[in-house]
């Protein structure tokens, strides 16, 4: 029998007292605090939204009956796991409760194994769901910076710090990084986080424009500046005075726009299309590019001036196999996060999937690890996220670095769920404290940045 390690209450209704004496022993024996009781509406009054339990009940009882108790069960918690106990004839009724909400069904007359066995997976799933409601509420608490960019592994500390000096400043900035590991999010966040919130964030892709609107819709025009234009049009750099105009793939911007664009840099103002009227700027500049912009120089395809113009402070986003022991953290808060956007249930990732998370190279980032999420919710948790990416994993890492990875994560997402209680994480990875103490050092790990 598996040993399930969260074992909170468990309200056991049954109308016959020689079933509710012999589960109470079956198990307690099995580590479980039981409650028994005779009426559904007794068993009522104890639940509570939130209760850190799960309810065994008979489906034929006196006045109230389970199916009725069930549902009023979930108007309390939507969430609460509830197993049915049924009688052979009563399989089909049970089948159709699991439909409505049930979480499993025992048919009489079933082994004391089986009921400990399916009681301790209804708890892990309990201890899921209240893991991913304590995340939510953490994630609600927090502001600014932390809310944005999740993880405990050094380059996210590095990457919030940097964001968190540099954001209330009017300082231009670049930032780098391959595609999918959140430069736009950096951008907003310096955005959001600085003097300037108030104001417009202008986005603008320079890879998905076509050369030959660039400099209208940039610059904005006066009636008249084309034939048939008739009305004034402020452009996008104009309209983001006050606020921030952030240039993606500013790798693709046809040198003939970027000489104009150094010239806002150097004048902050500009003049609408068809106009001489110089109209002041107050603006913040982040542009981000996904190529190395000096190879870009060399190449005579990206003016040096206006890199330099540009990077007054560089930001590089790290791709997400430099940071794999966050990957545990940040895929249950995507299935969370997926799950409760497509009223879907986070299922419990396993330790075979999560070993493929970690060893996956994750070409696609941040971006390709979310996407994997939503396909793990719409699959219901099953094998073929798991062999598709265990197909594709990383060969840029050798074994030992590939276990390593694998043990800092599994170390971190233990505190995280213990909130930095050494001996919670010491019982959740079934090691002694000398093992524990050695590898936090090893991998220099802080358990205060759990609590």
């Amino acid at each position: 029998m598996v040993d399930y390690q969260y074992k909170g209450p468990v309200l056991f209704v049954d109308d016959e007292l020689h079933i509710r004496l012999s589960a109470k022993q079956t198990l307690e024996l099995a580590g479980f605090d039981v409650v028994c009781l005779e009426t559904a509406e007794d068993a009522l009054k104890q639940i509570q939204q939130g209760w850190p339990g799960i309810v065994i009940s008979d489906i034929k009882m006196p006045n109230m009956d389970g199916l009725a108790f069930m549902e009023a069960a979930h108007k309390i918690d939507r969430n609460l796991p509830i197993i049915l106990i049924t009688g052979h004839g009563d399989v089909t009724m049970a089948v159709q409760a699991m439909r409505d909400g049930a979480y499993d069904f025992i048919e009489k007359p079933f082994p004391s194994e089986l009921l400990s066995d399916v009681a301790g997976r209804a708890m892990e799933k309990l201890s899921l769901l209240r893991e991913n409601r304590a995340l939510r509420e953490k994630l609600k608490s927090q502001s600014g910076v932390s809310s944005n960019f999740l993880g405990k592994s050094h380059p996210m500390e590095y990457l919030r710090n940097l964001i968190a000096n540099i954001s209330d400043t009017d300082t231009d900035v670049l930032v780098v990084g391959e595609t999918g590991t959140g430069k736009e999010m950096v951008a907003r966040c310096l955005h959001d986080n600085s003097s300037r919130c108030n104001g417009h964030f202008v986005a603008v892709n320079c890879g998905a424009m076509p050369d030959s609107i660039f400099e209208s819709e940039l610059f904005g025009f006066e009636p008249g500046a084309f034939p048939g234009t008739t009305n004034r049009r402020i452009g996008k750099i104009e309209y983001s005075s006050g606020g921030t105009l952030f240039l993606d793939e500013i790798e693709a911007l046809p040198m003939s726009m970027q000489v104009k664009l150094l010239r806002v840099l150097q004048e902050r103002s500009i003049e609408r299309l068809g106009s001489n009227t110089v109209i002041p700027l107050n603006l913040r500049i982040v542009a981000a590019s996904k190529a190395n912009l000096l190879d870009e120089v060399e190449k005579g395809n990206f003016r040096e001036d206006l890199y330099y113009r540009l990077s007054v402070v560089v930001i590089e986003t790290p791709p997400l196999r430099d940071w794999r022991e966050d990957i545990p953290v940040l895929f249950q808060h995507f299935v969370e996060e997926a799950a409760q956007r497509m009223s879907r249930d986070a299922n419990e990732i396993k330790q075979g999937q999560l070993q493929a998370l970690m060893q996956h190279n994750w070409p696609g980032n941040v971006r390709e690890l979310k996407n994997a999420a939503e396909r793990y919710v719409l699959s219901g948790g099953q094998n073929p996220l798991t062999m598709r990416l265990s197909s594709t994993s990383s060969d840029e890492q050798n074994l030992p670095e590939k276990v390593e990875a694998f043990e800092k994560g599994l170390i971190m997402q233990a505190l995280e769920k213990s909130n930095g209680c050494i001996k919670d994480a010491m019982e959740i990875l079934g090691i002694p404290r000398k093992t524990l103490s050695d590898k936090l050092k090893k991998y220099e790990i802080d358990r205060a940045d759990f609590t």
